[in-house]
């Protein structure tokens, strides 16, 4: 599967459903579950680059900050939500990781302490692949490894949140008055 098919199919389960994150996994599930199982094989080995690609401190750190925390399988769930915003929130988020304050649901986020998580969003291969074939989706033989974070900072010094995240640190850090 090309990046353009990985990113179509996403923008169609999204389509009609207000981007709230069950409803496009379980469009997402049906849509692909469609497909000739070397594409779902093919969309869970690109989905896999996605996450590795995106396996960057500063957006664990921005999710850190709108989520009032981020584990790593947080931060996992937290790139799910993100897949479900579409590729150009997504590919912007990772190349600029402070660009989600701009989000109107991120903002509003800072208000009511909304959290942001689609953990549902990463298992959308394998039950497609499951609802498809009735079997399990083979285990990748060339998996992607996910790069080691080096520069990992204090995600609860306020003064380095500020300093890498500063739109994001506004809205978090020291929230707005309603």
């Amino acid at each position: 599967m090309r990046t353009e098919d990985f990113w179509q199919l996403i923008d169609q389960a999204r389509a009609g459903g207000g981007g709230e994150p069950g409803p496009v996994a379980a469009r997402a599930v049906a849509l692909l579950a469609e497909r000739d199982p070397e594409d779902i094989i093919g969309y869970a080995r690109h989905q896999t680059r996605v996450l590795a690609a995106s396996h960057k401190a500063d957006l664990w750190g921005a999710a850190y900050l709108i989520n009032g925390g981020a584990s790593a399988d947080g931060f996992e769930h937290f790139r799910g939500w993100l897949m479900t915003q579409g590729r150009a929130v997504f590919a912007r988020a990772v190349g600029e990781p402070d660009s989600l304050a701009e989000l109107p649901q991120v903002r509003a986020a800072s208000l009511s302490g909304e959290e942001f998580s689609a953990e549902q969003m990463l298992s959308v291969p394998w039950d497609a692949y499951r609802k498809a074939t009735a079997t399990e989706l083979p285990a990748d033989r060339d998996p992607v490894r996910t790069p080691d974070l080096n520069d990992f900072w204090d995600f609860d010094d306020e003064e380095e949140a500020r300093r890498r995240l500063p739109r994001l640190a506004a809205l978090f850090v020291e929230p707005p008055m309603e």
